[in-house]
C-alpha cells in the first residue's frame, strides 16, 4: 500500500489541480468504489455535484477533501491500486476506472482508478474539535506533522511491549509507516526490528523518530517510491525513491555501510529486510 510520501504526493498534486475548484457532475461507474459510502452511489452523485472542493487534506496514509462549508468531506482510501488522477476531459478513460468528477470550469477531471478495486471514496462529516472525517480521527498524526507530539510518541513507544518494527506499523501510535519506511528508518537508526521497545532508551527513541523523518522526506522529494506503474502522482508520473532504498527489498545485496549481505525475515505476513551486521537481532526480541 502507499505510505505517508507517496499520498504526500498525491495531496500535493490534488492541492494544485483540484482544490477550489466546483464540480460540475459525477459519476459512479463500479459500485465497489464507493461501498464505503453509507448512501450508495446514485447519493454520492448527488450529494457530491455542484460542490466545491476546499482543499486537499492528509493524515498518515489517510487522504481527503474538505468541502464547501467544513461539514463534510470526500475521503479517498487508496487501498492497493487506487489512483487519483487529473486528466483532460478529451483523455481516453483509463481500463480500470471507477469514479469520474467533472469541474464547472470544464477543465481537467478528477478521476478514481483502482484495478483492485480495494480503495474507494465517501462522504464522510467532518467532526468539528479535529477538522478530521470520522474515519480519520483515531488516526494519530505523522512524524512530518508540525504539530506531532515527539515528547509523547518517545514516552509512548518505551511503554508498549512489542516489537519496534511493530509499534511503528501502529497508525494509533504514529501514522503514515508502513512496511517500506519501517525498514528504512530501522537500518538508519541501526536497530533491528524485534528490539523490545520497552528496552530503548530515550536516546534511541529520538533516532527512530529523527530516522523515520529523513527517510520519508528523502522519498517525498523523489516523489515516493514506485514498484510498479500502480503508484503514481495526479499526471501519472512515478516516483524513483525505490534506487535510493538501503533495505527494504534488497535481499543478499551488499550493505552500503559495512557490506554484509541484507537479510529478509518473513514478518506479519510481509517481509523485514536487515543488515544482520548493523541490526543484531536482539537476544530476546518481540516478533
Amino acid at each position: 500500500m502507499p505510505e505517508l510520501p507517496e499520498v504526500e504526493v498525491v495531496r500535493r498534486g490534488l492541492q494544485s489541480q483540484v482544490a477550489g475548484r466546483t464540480t460540475a457532475a459525477v459519476q459512479v461507474l463500479h459500485p465497489r468504489a464507493v461501498r464505503r459510502h453509507a448512501g450508495g452511489g446514485r447519493d454520492l452523485e448527488h450529494r457530491l455535484s455542484g460542490r466545491l472542493l476546499a482543499s486537499a487534506e492528509r493524515r498518515g496514509k489517510y487522504l481527503w477533501l474538505p468541502l464547501d462549508g467544513g461539514d463534510e468531506a470526500l475521503v479517498a482510501h487508496l487501498g492497493m491500486s487506487g489512483q487519483l488522477l487529473v486528466q483532460p476531459p478529451e483523455s481516453p478513460d483509463e481500463t480500470h476506472l471507477r469514479v469520474r468528477i467533472t469541474f464547472a470550469d470544464g477543465g481537467g477531471e478528477l478521476r478514481f482508478v483502482d484495478q483492485r478495486t480495494f480503495g474507494g471514496l465517501a462522504l464522510e462529516p467532518v467532526d468539528a474539535d479535529t477538522a478530521a472525517p470520522a474515519s480519520v480521527r483515531h488516526i494519530a498524526r505523522d512524524p512530518l506533522d508540525p504539530l506531532f507530539d515527539e515528547r509523547g510518541f518517545a514516552t509512548a513507544l518505551r511503554h508498549r511491549r512489542t516489537g519496534v518494527k511493530r509499534a511503528l506499523l501502529d497508525q494509533t501510535l504514529v501514522s503514515g509507516i508502513g512496511n517500506i519506511y519501517a525498514d528504512e528508518a530501522l537500518w538508519r537508526a541501526r536497530l533491528h526490528y524485534a528490539r523490545p521497545t520497552e528496552t530503548l532508551t530515550r536516546p534511541e527513541a529520538d533516532r527512530v523518530l529523527r530516522a523515520a523523518r529523513e527517510v520519508m522526506a528523502a522519498a517525498l522529494a523523489q516523489g515516493g517510491t514506485s514498484f510498479d506503474a500502480l503508484y503514481v502522482n495526479v499526471n501519472g508520473a512515478s516516483g524513483y525513491f525505490d534506487r535510493s532504498l538501503e533495505a527494504y527489498g534488497r535481499r543478499d545485496e551488499p550493505c552500503s555501510r559495512c557490506g554484509a549481505p541484507i537479510r529478509r525475515d518473513a514478518f506479519m505476513n510481509r517481509s523485514s529486510y536487515t543488515c544482520p551486521r548493523c541490526q543484531p537481532r536482539p537476544r530476546r526480541g518481540r516478533w
